[in-house]
């Protein structure tokens, strides 16, 4: 199996570059993720950089792009993607180094839209109750990871990287501004009602088609809009 894989280091290398690697059928098991043959790849070079820690698909910090598409390497089969792999890093982030970006803007975007429950006065001889019904429309939003597939995967953020918030970001803000519990519906409403935070989404759904979990931040993004709408 071949594996073309994006290289740079900004300490020695003036431009990215191209290594072609190759891992022997004979080291291939059935059942082998992405994410154990670039530990294989690493024993041959040393030098290749990639981030992975939990490697059951949980903590998100192996995204990365296979083949034109974003996905986690510890959940992803090496069955599933041909003979010849191409990687790179996640699209629309600076480069640190090899497949390893920097998610500062990303995580920034994240902190901006309150990723926290807002509820009246916390009183600790009581719970903050909610009906099944309530409980049930947070579901397909909490799971999120922030491993950063959906937001990289978006020509919308690629385009204003410091201005579109960003699927993750915009599913966050969905989960509280659903959630029953909360009481700053509308102040988190009117702070992302701007041309760029949220309207920059084309609805495209290239987020929706690469989450590793499953989950539909385009849609979560439709429900902000359609609120903020409501909200004028």
């Amino acid at each position: 199996m071949n594996f073309n894989i994006y290289r740079f280091n900004p300490e020695k290398d003036s431009v990215p570059y191209t290594q072609r690697l190759e891992l022997p059928e004979t080291k291939i098991t059935a059942g082998m993720m992405l994410l154990d043959a670039l530990k294989l790849l690493k024993q041959q070079d040393p030098s290749l950089t990639f981030r992975s820690s939990c490697q059951e698909g949980v903590c998100g910090s192996d995204g990365m792009n296979v083949n034109g598409e974003n996905k986690l390497a510890c959940i992803t089969p090496l069955a599933e993607l041909g003979e010849t792999i191409s990687l790179r890093p996640l699209p629309g982030l600076p480069v640190i180094r090899d497949l390893v970006v920097d998610m500062g803007q990303f995580y920034q975007h994240y902190d901006q839209v309150d990723p926290y429950l807002q509820t009246s006065e916390l009183d600790l001889s009581v719970e903050h109750l909610q009906t099944p019904m309530e409980r049930a429309k947070i579901d397909g939003h909490y799971e999120c990871i922030l491993c950063g597939c959906c937001t990289t995967s978006c020509p919308s953020f690629w385009w204003n990287p410091d201005k579109f918030a960003g699927p993750a970001a915009l599913l966050a803000a969905n989960r509280f501004i659903i959630d029953s519990r909360d009481i700053q519906t509308k102040q988190r409403v009117k702070k992302l009602d701007d041309p760029y935070t949220t309207f920059r989404c084309r609805n495209i759904q290239n987020c929706t088609a690469s989450c590793p979990k499953g989950l539909d931040p385009s849609k979560a993004i439709s429900q902000i809009k359609h609120k903020i709408l409501e909200s004028h």
